[in-house]
C-alpha cells in the first residue's frame, strides 16, 4: 500500500525589519527556482516576504526594507511624540505601489496558496485569510499593522485588524492543524531565543484602552510565541520541522536602520538558502 505524500507547507515569521532575512532566503529561493510547498503563511513583514516570492519578484524587498523603510516619512519617533504614526504604513503602502508594486497578475497566476495572519481587534483572535490577487495589498498591509507604532487598524471586511504577529508570531501549530506534516520555518531571530513577558503592562493597557481584548492578548504574546518554539524543538511524532533561522551574529532589530547591518542580514539570509 502507497504512502501518501505528506502536506509540505512553509511559514514565515515577521519581525519588521527583520524580515530582512527571511527576505535573502526567499530571494535564495527564486534563485535556485525552490517551490517544494503546497501552501504557505505568513506574518506582518513575512507575508510581504512571501508575496514577493509568490510573485516571483527578487530583489523587491530588499529595495522595500533597504529603502523605503529607512526614510523619515516611514520611520519617525518624533511624528510619534507629536500624535502621528510612528510607522507610517500608509504612506509606506502608497509609495510602493505607485513605484515598486507586487505583480499582483503573476501571483494570483500561481498556484500555492498564501494564508496571511491578521490579528483581530475586537477579540483578539488570529484570523488567517487566504491571499489573492484582489485582496493581497490591503490583507498585507493589516498584518503589518503594528499596534501603538502604527495608531490605525485597518478594517478587512469591515472589521478591524491590525499585526497578526500579536495573536501568532510564529504560525507553525495553524499549519500543522491544516494539515502539513512537512514544514520549514523561517524565522527572524537567532535559534535559542525565546521572548519575555512584557515590562510596560500600564502602557499597553493605557494605550490600548478602548481595545482590551487587544491588549491582554498584547501581554500574553511572549507566552504564545514561546509555545510556537518549543512545538518546533519538539513536533509531533507524524510531524518533521526544518528550521532556518538567522546565525548567532545577526544583529538586526525591528527598527534598524542602518544600511550595512540590513545588507549583513540580508546576505545571511542568501547565504542559508542557499546552503540549507
Amino acid at each position: 500500500m502507497q504512502t501518501p505524500q505528506s502536506t509540505s507547507a512553509l511559514v514565515v515569521e515577521g519581525g519588521a525589519m527583520r524580515g530582512i532575512f527571511a527576505t535573502g532566503v526567499l530571494d535564495g529561493f527564486l534563485e535556485q527556482d525552490y517551490r517544494p510547498f503546497d501552501f504557505c503563511i505568513g506574518v506582518s513583514a513575512g507575508s510581504t516576504n512571501l508575496a514577493a516570492w509568490l510573485a516571483n519578484q527578487p530583489g523587491r524587498n530588499y529595495k522595500v526594507i533597504t529603502d523605503y523603510s529607512c526614510r523619515p516619512e516611514f520611520i519617525s519617533l518624533r511624528k510619534f511624540v507629536r500624535g502621528g504614526h510612528w510607522l507610517d504604513l500608509d504612506w509606506l503602502w502608497q509609495v510602493t505601489i505607485d513605484e515598486i508594486r507586487l505583480d499582483l497578475e503573476t501571483f494570483g497566476a500561481q498556484p500555492i496558496p498564501l494564508y496571511v495572519v491578521t490579528t483581530c481587534v475586537a477579540t483578539g483572535e488570529a484570523v488567517y485569510t487566504q491571499a489573492t490577487a484582489a485582496n493581497l495589498e490591503p490583507l498585507l498591509k493589516a498584518s503589518c499593522s503594528v499596534p501603538i507604532a502604527y495608531r490605525a487598524f485597518p478594517e478587512l471586511d469591515g472589521a478591524p485588524m491590525t499585526d497578526g504577529g500579536v495573536a501568532d508570531s510564529i504560525p507553525v501549530i495553524r499549519a500543522y492543524e491544516m494539515g502539513a506534516r512537512e514544514i520549514t520555518v523561517i524565522l527572524s531571530r537567532p535559534l535559542g531565543y525565546r521572548k519575555k513577558a512584557s515590562r510596560a503592562t500600564w502602557l499597553v493597557r493605557r494605550m490600548l484602552a478602548d481595545s482590551p481584548q487587544l491588549a491582554q492578548v498584547m501581554l500574553n504574546r511572549a507566552q504564545r510565541y514561546n509555545q510556537a518554539i518549543e512545538f518546533i524543538q519538539n513536533p509531533p511524532a507524524d510531524c518533521s520541522i526544518r528550521v532556518i533561522a538567522p546565525p548567532a551574529e545577526f544583529d538586526v532589530g525591528r527598527v534598524t536602520t542602518d544600511k550595512k547591518r540590513l545588507d549583513a542580514g540580508y546576505q545571511m539570509g542568501l547565504a542559508a538558502a542557499l546552503t540549507d
